[in-house]
């Protein structure tokens, strides 16, 4: 997991450099023609990285996206309307039959379908229209880092070719980010967390992606109890678990969500909560320093990099071992 981790940099590196000319084809074509709607379709980790592209998507091209329901097609057999729609699926391995049924009959009833896979030869990349590669190479790690990374790229990238190149410059610095993310010093992490068995994740805006993911890799890893939370939705039902102690990882990379953030850092400081926050060298309160990008938008990327050496540490002064989580495996086929 930790190699792989530290791989991400070159990853994206390649991936950028590969399918300039498709990305910029796709882009032409989305502005000609655009969709009535967009879809996700994505499983775990998956998932996490369609909804930062679900974000980025709606916060700078104003159109609405939703996750689809996989089971809608493949169980309840529903005949959605699917003409006009954009469809984008991610996966690490393109072989779940609820990623690829879905895209299959999304295509067949006039959907234009997307697929981000790092399997190119794989059931869901033959199943989609176009196809993405996600160039992370191989993946043996069950708790996916570089290939999770590779995605939230290629989301970007497919909102940077929609907008006609508006993100090309802020990507292309991105390797250099994630390599000086990929050194930054989260000890104070390991420290913190060492003995909690329940722990909330908080984000907010693009940033609520890497909460997601963060709080899976929690659970995969390090056998705690983690739940992600919008900064906003915290503020309901979960408040009432948040007593002296209680563990919050807050994550407040710059952008409209930030101040919120910081806020609701301060407000669970004064109830008591243990709170471990993420944010830019020199925010007050901050332990965990977050590497900036070009771009606030693009800036969660570099956040999750920081983060995976973080969690793989901690499982093992834990005493788990991160490559081996109990009952996982690598390859998840769902229906």
């Amino acid at each position: 997991m930790l190699d792989e981790a530290r791989e991400a940099p070159a990853a994206v590196a390649r991936q950028l450099a590969a399918d300039v000319d498709a990305y910029r084809s796709f882009g032409e074509q989305l502005r000609a023609d655009p969709p009535t709607g967009v879809l996700t379709i994505a499983r775990g980790s998956s998932d996490h990285a369609s909804s930062f592209m679900a974000y980025l998507t709606m916060a700078r091209l104003g159109r609405l996206v939703t996750s689809l329901p996989m089971s809608v097609v493949t169980l309840y057999q529903s005949r959605l309307q699917a003409a006009g729609l954009l469809s984008v699926a991610f996966s690490q391995s393109g072989q779940s039959p609820d990623l690829v049924t879905p895209t299959q009959y999304l295509r067949r009833e006039g959907a234009r379908t997307v697929a981000f896979v790092n399997a190119d030869s794989s059931p869901l990349g033959e199943a989609a229209e176009w196809l993405f590669p996600l160039h992370a190479g191989a993946e043996t790690s069950v708790a996916a880092t570089k290939s999770f990374i590779a995605q939230l790229v290629a989301g970007a990238r497919l909102v940077s070719a929609w907008e006609g190149g508006s993100l090309d410059d802020a990507l292309a610095a991105l390797p250099a980010a994630l390599q000086r993310a990929a050194l930054s010093d989260w000890s104070a992490g390991v420290e913190r967390l060492l003995d909690v068995n329940r722990l909330f994740v908080i984000g907010r805006g693009t940033g609520l992606a890497i909460a997601q993911e963060a709080a899976l890799k929690f659970k995969e890893t390090c056998g705690i109890q983690a739940e992600a939370y919008s900064g906003a939705e915290v503020k309901h039902g979960p408040m009432a678990l948040i007593d002296q102690g209680y563990p919050l990882l807050v994550f407040a990379p710059r952008g409209p969500a930030q101040e919120g953030l910081l806020a609701l850092a301060d407000e669970m400081r004064g109830r008591g909560a243990k709170v471990l926050l993420a944010a830019p060298p020199g925010t007050a309160g901050a332990e965990l320093p977050l590497v900036e990008t070009t771009t606030p938008d693009l800036d969660p990327i570099p956040a999750i990099q920081s983060f995976y050496p973080m969690v793989e540490a901690l499982a093992r002064a834990r005493g788990l071992d991160p490559d081996r989580p109990r009952h996982l495996a690598k390859v998840t086929r769902t229906r």
